[in-house]
């Protein structure tokens, strides 16, 4: 079983890039497999930028896999996405870990320029743009229904090779089709509950049955939000008060977070992996670093022991 961690991303007045510094540094010591970031380009939270602040933390870290799940990449030139990820794959020596996803739902596609009926199709056109970018060749020529390139010259390349890991996000089933098709490897969400990503393993395992993919070559993992404390009634306000900082007042966050002692939240976490995690990507919803570097420590000392 692997674990990670989430990166403090929240950009407060106060953010203390020592303390995030010593975050970075405290996770390789704990063993942390990687630590992740995730993507809000526009809303109420105070979320830093993705990639930026991978870059930040390559230079602070060794050992530690950098990943962002999930960039809505169909809201993204993908020519200057692919450059962006190139310089933190880059700056990390081969560290990085991509995920993506097309977005739906009330996404604001507009804002972006895009045209929401076609969103899923540029969202594929531009990871398929991407990939070429990273190629061998160093120049690259493109015919799509978006992005037209004629031997344009496209240098740096990605240390990883052929590119750096591609996480897929999603659920409905054809996203879940994609994510086998197109990605190597799926996260759920940390929005999602147990249960629904119970629902998107088997949907998962289903498709790599069907599209032939050796799922030995497929990883499965799931952010899932945490909050540890010794009065369970605290620690579920506290996570709602979390998750409300990152997603606003959306409905049912209640349903979403792991809260409680360190026996609850590791029975909880065990219910994840057995749902069909390899990959646990925990996410503390403190207001500052401290508070999710005093979390990071409890997660490591009192519940990952516990999972074996």
């Amino acid at each position: 079983m692997r674990f990670s961690i989430a990166i403090p991303q929240l950009g407060t007045d106060d953010f203390d890039t020592t303390q995030l510094r010593d975050y970075l540094v405290r996770a390789e010591e704990l063993g942390f497999e990687g630590g992740w970031t995730l993507e809000q380009a526009v809303g109420d939270s105070t979320l830093l930028a993705p990639l930026e602040l991978l870059a930040y933390a390559a230079a602070c870290t060794q050992r530690l896999r950098l990943g962002v799940a999930v960039m809505v990449t169909s809201l993204h030139d993908p020519l200057q996405l692919a450059a962006a990820v190139t310089a933190v794959d880059r700056l990390s020596n081969g560290r990085l870990d991509l995920g993506v996803a097309a977005g739906g739902g009330s996404r604001k596609f507009s804002a972006f320029g895009v045209e929401k009926s076609t969103h899923v199709r540029y969202f594929t056109e531009g990871l398929e743009l991407m990939r070429a970018a990273w190629s061998e060749h160093p120049r690259v020529t493109f015919h799509g229904r978006f992005r037209e390139l004629d031997n344009l010259p496209i240098q740096p390349k990605p240390v990883q090779r052929p590119h750096p890991p591609i996480w897929f996000g999603g659920h409905a089933p054809a996203a879940l089709a994609r994510a086998v098709r197109l990605g190597d490897a799926f996260i759920g969400a940390g929005s999602s509950t147990t249960e629904a990503f119970a629902d998107a393993v088997r949907g998962i395992r289903r498709e790599l049955d069907e599209q032939h993919k050796d799922p030995t070559g497929f990883t499965i993992a799931k952010r899932v939000y945490v909050v540890i404390d010794d009065d369970t009634e605290r620690a579920q306000e506290l996570a709602l008060t979390g998750l409300r900082r990152i997603y606003g007042d959306r409905p049912a966050l209640d349903e979403v977070a792991v809260a409680g002692t360190a026996a609850q939240v590791a029975r909880r976490l065990s219910e994840v992996i057995y749902a069909g995690a390899q990959m646990l990507l925990l996410n503390p919803v403190g207001a500052d670093v401290a508070q999710d570097r005093e979390q990071m420590e409890r997660l490591a000392v009192e519940v990952i022991s516990r999972l074996g």
